[in-house]
């Protein structure tokens, strides 16, 4: 087991009201794999581990509205901000963001709370940490559940062969660029940020109390940046998987109407894992 620890670190500040009144739970950071990340933890702490991971470009609050009926349910939550996000550590480097890294985190997380195994669900950026987690750390997981974005081999491959998957990803792309995505999301108090979330939504699943909380977290010094470099990283590294196969029991879950992804990379997802089920959602979106 790492060595990790659980422990209030007086560099971070974290607001009063990080949660909402109406969600149960904690704010704690933990230190993991050489980075203090942000978590939110809720549930008996003798229940079963389940880490959930968000996406780009929420925080754990994309989480938030889930915690209370996964805690009451017996779940110990734990919800971090992922490296680079809101209140956890932003390293500098561009190569700090490389996948095997970002796995690591996860696995810390799990030491961190004294366990051999969790569940862990992800959603979108979170769902490709949980994808590689499940392939190269299998014994850590004991369920995995994928949340609109697939296999990497799957997307891999969409991405040379299909056309209209990569017109859905030009933001990749443009992602690449220095400083100018981080000037442009940013501009207008995040207006762009904010219009695409709500173009690729469906109406009402982002109210103006959720865009005050994600533009304060996009706001926090090298923020944006550091989320950006996701994206940079899984560019300039392009890790392939030491397999294609899946072998911890996994749920995908899929919004169909997602304008980054094509649904039927859901189903060929689902074909590489050996215990796997599929869930579409035909009335949801990419924000499940």
């Amino acid at each position: 087991m790492a060595d990790v620890s659980i422990e209030a670190t007086p560099d971070v500040e974290i607001p009063p009201d990080e949660i909402p009144e109406a969600v149960p739970g904690t704010s704690r950071v933990i230190e993991a794999n050489g980075v203090r990340l942000h978590v939110v933890e809720a549930g008996p702490e003798d229940g079963k581990l389940l880490v959930l991971l968000h996406g780009f470009p929420e925080f754990w609050y994309g989480w938030h509205e889930t915690i209370g009926p996964l805690a009451s349910a017996g779940y110990r939550v734990v919800v971090p901000d992922q490296r680079g996000y809101n209140l956890s550590e932003k390293p500098p480097a561009v190569a700090d963001y490389r996948i095997d890294e970002l796995a690591r985190d996860v696995l810390g997380v799990i030491d961190a709370y004294g366990r051999d195994r969790a569940a862990v669900a992800g959603h979108d950026w979170g769902a490709a940490v949980g994808w590689w987690l499940a392939i190269h750390h299998a014994d850590r997981l004991s369920e995995f559940v994928a949340v609109n974005v697939p296999h990497p081999t799957v997307f891999e491959r969409a991405i040379r062969d299909s056309w209209s998957q990569r017109l859905k990803s030009w933001y990749m792309l443009a992602f690449q660029l220095p400083k100018l995505p981080e000037a442009v999301a940013s501009a207008g108090d995040w207006r762009i940020a904010v219009r695409s979330m709500r173009r690729t939504s469906n109406p009402g699943t982002f109210d103006e109390e959720d865009f005050r909380r994600y533009r304060r977290a996009w706001d926090r010094d090298g923020a944006f940046e550091a989320m950006v470099n996701w994206y940079r990283a899984i560019v300039r590294d392009r890790p392939e998987p030491e397999t294609s196969r899946v072998t911890v029991p996994t749920l995908v879950i899929w919004g169909a109407g997602d304008q980054f992804l094509e649904k039927r990379l859901a189903g060929r997802s689902v074909d590489r894992c050996a215990d796997g089920r599929l869930l579409t959602i035909d009335d949801a979106t990419h924000w499940v």
